[in-house]
């Protein structure tokens, strides 16, 4: 079938569905949701037999809907309808929510029924909802529908005959619904706010006496800092985050925007204000602890040490990758077989941290210095990994990667990912990057001895997303493990402690080690390191601004003014539709 997809954005659910529909053998391509007559050139060009919009911002036009099948997926349950689904059901602690795809018609929201998927609840981040349940949800509602509609014989249901039909209309959440009572709210309804806005819009609040908004909200189960503290004192840091008190305990606040800027770990965002708190560092950082902020951890078990690192969004500031390249190499001296680089739940790394490096710009500082600093941190961070000689090594990616991340994870001996899970092998996205995380030595190793240079170039400039299958299938990974987070924790887990119990074990690190001494006797890593910084070099400090205003727009989220043609096929010169 032909497949339009209609979105806002080429966002995760959007990744998802591209790639789930491509490779049941749909003709798919994509149009960003610019204007009305953009959106309705896309159709004349492409005849699609189908218009799936998965991620709008506003109603598809009566003269596309009115002419073709368009099917809305809704992120509520059957019967909700309304722009903040899901930060109603948060923030208002509904136990279950789901997915439903709907035919789009005059009234938002309102259209008959296709498919739906329910699902609990968890007590998370909207983003983190979104990206996880939301996604998977969709996904199985969306090929439902699809087949549903291939197969001819199936009338959706009308809104007003579904039996099952719990949910109600409801308005846009605004600001004013989610004032933070902080002399007054606990622990529990502070986290529900802030996870219900998290992402986007955030919370509007006050910090340090400057209105801001806030994000990414962790409990803590100790009050620390000054005894005669008041709900709603800010009381310690600790690296990016700020304890702050409720009415009957504390959380920590990861995140914030102040007005004008954009979305920034919390102790930049005020930099000068938090080094005036008290630093609430742990010693014992090794020790995972389950209610407190902890973006670094590390557990053993059966012979096998897990390494976690939970970074907001994926991204990886210097600071980030020299702390992890420290944790690593800790790591490293400690009496097990097997290391294991679990990320964190829903990003394993998407490589250096462009919002970071932004910042730069407003302090009088250099984003080209920063950019430089940032690739050369990850870069350490990766060398460490490739040269653990003591240890088989495995990259467990239960979230998604992008970028510098992927190559990050390659660098590990196993590279092990959760169904599910979306991978963004490639850079040039970003204003044409090089990239580096020696990209150039790990990728054709790992992809076989025939067309190696072609199987590398087609995963380098598709700028296409990769499924945890088609991983396998191309050999960027090695294993696509369960989908239930769960589940795939327990394989990781069984999967690492047979491979430390293993008789040959002894002999995989001897030809770990003898493999890659050959391969630095042929070309030194030194060698790849210098070569692709030669080109980031060229990419942060040359003529071509490309890479420096694509980060710009990324990180201040401006709006497309075009789809990209690598995503847009109907667009292609010379396309027949």
């Amino acid at each position: 079938m032909r497949i339009l997809l209609l979105t806002h954005a080429f966002n995760s659910l959007t990744q998802r569905l591209w790639a789930e529909l491509q490779g049941r053998g749909h003709e798919v391509s994509i149009e960003f949701d610019i204007a009305d007559s953009v959106a309705e050139e896309a159709v004349a060009l492409f005849k699609p037999e189908l218009i799936v919009a998965p991620y709008l911002r506003r109603a598809i036009p009566e003269s596309i809907w009115k002419r073709h099948v368009c099917l809305i997926v809704h992120p509520g349950i059957v019967g909700d309808r309304g722009p903040s689904a899901l930060d109603w059901a948060i923030q208002g602690g509904e136990a279950e929510w789901g997915v439903t795809v709907l035919q789009a018609e005059a009234e938002m929201d309102a259209g008959p029924i296709w498919a739906s998927a329910v699902f609990p609840l968890r007590n998370a981040k909207k983003s983190s909802i979104y990206r996880n349940e939301v996604t998977q949800a969709a996904t199985s509602a969306v090929l439902q529908a699809v087949e549903r509609l291939a197969a001819g014989d199936f009338e959706p249901t009308p809104l007003t005959a579904c039996s099952d039909a719990r949910g109600s209309l409801r308005p846009l959440m605004k600001q004013t619904d989610r004032v933070i009572d902080w002399q007054h709210d606990d622990t529990t309804t502070v986290l529900k706010k802030i996870n219900a806005a998290d992402g986007f819009p955030g919370v509007a609040d006050t910090l340090f006496g400057h209105a801001c908004h806030i994000f990414d909200a962790w409990p803590e189960a100790v009050l620390r800092g000054a005894p005669d503290s008041k709900p709603g004192n800010l009381l310690v840091r600790r690296e990016t985050a700020v304890l702050r008190r409720t009415s009957d305990g504390a959380v920590w606040i990861g995140h914030a925007k102040r007005p004008g800027d954009f979305k920034l770990p919390l102790t930049l965002a005020f930099g000068a204000e938090c080094a005036a708190l008290p630093e609430a560092s742990l010693a014992d950082w090794w020790l995972a602890k389950s209610q407190t902020w902890q973006d670094i951890a590390y557990e053993e078990n059966d012979g096998v040490g897990f390494l976690h690192f939970e970074f907001y969004n994926g991204a990886m500031s210097t600071a980030q990758c020299e702390r992890l390249r420290a944790a690593l190499a800790w790591a490293k001296q400690r009496p097990v077989q097997v290391l294991v680089l679990m990320g964190g739940a829903d990003f394993w790394s998407n490589g250096i941290h462009l919002n970071v490096i932004e910042a730069a710009s407003l302090r009088d500082g250099s984003p080209a210095d920063e950019s430089w600093n940032n690739i050369n941190a990850m870069n350490d961070l990766a060398r460490e990994l490739i040269e653990t000689s003591g240890q088989i090594t495995v990259a467990a990616l239960a979230g998604n990667a992008g970028a510098g991340g992927c190559f990050l994870a390659r660098a590990a001996d196993h590279v092990w990912a959760r169904e599910g899970v979306i991978l963004n092998p490639h850079y040039k996205n970003m204003g044409n990057l090089y990239g580096s995380e020696y990209w150039t030595y790990l990728l054709p190793r790992r992809l076989g001895e025939q067309d190696v240079g072609d199987k590398s170039r087609a995963i380098m400039r598709n700028r296409r997303p990769l499924t945890a299958q088609r991983a396998v299938e191309t050999g960027f990974t090695d294993a696509c493990l369960a989908g239930d987070s769960q589940a795939f924790r327990i394989d990781v887990a069984r999967r690492a402690a047979e491979i430390a119990v293993s008789p040959g074990l002894a002999q995989q690190l001897v030809a770990k080690r003898e493999r890659r001494a050959r391969d630095e006797a042929e070309k030194p890593l030194a060698a790849y390191r210098e070569e692709e910084l030669a080109h980031m070099r060229r990419n942060f400090y040359g003529f071509d601004p490309s890479y420096h205003v694509a980060r710009h727009h990324f990180v201040r989220k401006s709006l497309a003014s075009w789809t990209p043609r690598h995503l847009a096929r109907h667009r292609d010169l010379g396309w027949m539709g």
